[in-house]
C-alpha cells in the first residue's frame, strides 16, 4: 500500500466535477460513483496497512494527506446532499488534524538541507488537503474556517514548493522529482484557486472579497505558468501518467471554469473544456492500465 493511494479517488472525483461543470451528467456521475465506492474500500485497505507505514518519514505522512483531500473533492461533488457533505468534511477534518502534527514531527527530524534532499511533488498533497477542507468549509458556510484553511492551504504550498525547487536547484537528476506526481505542482495552486472562488461566493462584497479575487486570479495564472514548465520536464524526462498526474489536470479544469463563471471571460470555458477532455482521456489510461495490473495479479496468484 502506497501512502498516496487516495490519489486514485481525488483524481477520479475531480474529473467528475469538471464534467458536471459541462453538463457532462452521465460521466460524472459514474466517476461519482467510482469515487464513492473506491474511498471506503481504500479506507479499509489502508486501515490493515496502517502498521507498515513508518510515520516518521515524511515522505509517509505528507502522501498520507491524499485521503483528506479525496474525502474533501468526494464531499464537494456531493455537495448537494448536506448530510454526506457534512460527513465527508467531517472525516477529512478529523484525518487533517490527526496527520498534522505527525507531518511537523516527521519534518522536524531533518534539517532544512534533509528535507531538500526528501522533497519531491508529492508534498503538495498536504497543500491540496488544506484547501479541498477551505472549499467543503465554505459549502457549507463556515466563513472563519474556510479562510483559515485557505490561507494555510497557500502557506503550505509555498513551503513544499520551495522545497522543491531547491531540491531541483541542488540535484535536479533526482529520479523522485520525475514521478507523476510532480503535477502537484501545478494542482496544489490550482485548487488553491478553486478554495478562493467557492470562498469569494460567500463573502459580502467589498475590500476583502476584493482582495480574495485578486489573489484567484494570482493563483490562476500561477497554475497556468507552471503547465508549459512541467511539460518540458515530462517530454524530457519521459514522465509517466499516474493517478496523481490525473487530479491536477482535472483540477485545473474545474478552477479555469470557477474562473470563467467569476470574470464572465467565455473562452475561460473552451480552455476549461480542453482541460476536462485531456483529464479523462488520462483518466482512462491509467484506470486502463490500474485494471491490467489487477489482472496480471490475480493471474499470478491464481
Amino acid at each position: 500500500m502506497r501512502p498516496d493511494v487516495f490519489a486514485a479517488v481525488m483524481a477520479t472525483g475531480i474529473v467528475s466535477i469538471a464534467a458536471a461543470d459541462h453538463g457532462i451528467v452521465v460521466i460524472s456521475v459514474i466517476l461519482i460513483a467510482v469515487a464513492a465506492v473506491a474511498l471506503p474500500v481504500l479506507m479499509v485497505m489502508t486501515a490493515k496497512a496502517w502498521r507498515s507505514f513508518d510515520m516518521r518519514d515524511p515522505n509517509v505522512t505528507l502522501p498520507l494527506f491524499s485521503y483528506v483531500a479525496a474525502c474533501a473533492v468526494v464531499g464537494a461533488r456531493l455537495a448537494e446532499h448536506r448530510i454526506v457533505l457534512w460527513v465527508l468534511a467531517g472525516l477529512a477534518l478529523q484525518a487533517w488534524v490527526s496527520l498534522v502534527p505527525l507531518a511537523v514531527r516527521s519534518m522536524w527530524r531533518h534539517r532544512w538541507t534533509g528535507l531538500r534532499d526528501r522533497a519531491h511533488g508529492g508534498w503538495e498533497l498536504a497543500a491540496v488537503a488544506t484547501s479541498g477542507l477551505a472549499i467543503v468549509s465554505a459549502q457549507l458556510n463556515v466563513l472563519f474556517w474556510a479562510v483559515v484553511f485557505w490561507v494555510l492551504g497557500l502557506f503550505v504550498y509555498l513551503v513544499m514548493t520551495t522545497l522543491v525547487l531547491w531540491r531541483v536547484r541542488h540535484d535536479a537528476s533526482s529520479p523522485e522529482l520525475v514521478q507523476p506526481d510532480v503535477w502537484i505542482l501545478m494542482g496544489g495552486i490550482a485548487i488553491a484557486t478553486l478554495a478562493g472562488d467557492h470562498l469569494h461566493r460567500i463573502l459580502i462584497p467589498g475590500p476583502i472579497a476584493d482582495g480574495v479575487r485578486a489573489v484567484t486570479i494570482v493563483t490562476w495564472i500561477v497554475a497556468t505558468v507552471w503547465i508549459p514548465v512541467l511539460l518540458v520536464v515530462v517530454v524530457r524526462r519521459s514522465v509517466g501518467l499516474g493517478w496523481p498526474a490525473v487530479f491536477p489536470l482535472g483540477m485545473y479544469s474545474s478552477a479555469t471554469y470557477a474562473m470563467a463563471v467569476e470574470t464572465g471571460w467565455r473562452w475561460f470555458v473552451a480552455v476549461s473544456l480542453t482541460f476536462f477532455g485531456i483529464a479523462l482521456a488520462a483518466w482512462l489510461v491509467v484506470a486502463g492500465d490500474a485494471f491490467l495490473r489487477f489482472r496480471r495479479a490475480r493471474s499470478r496468484s491464481a
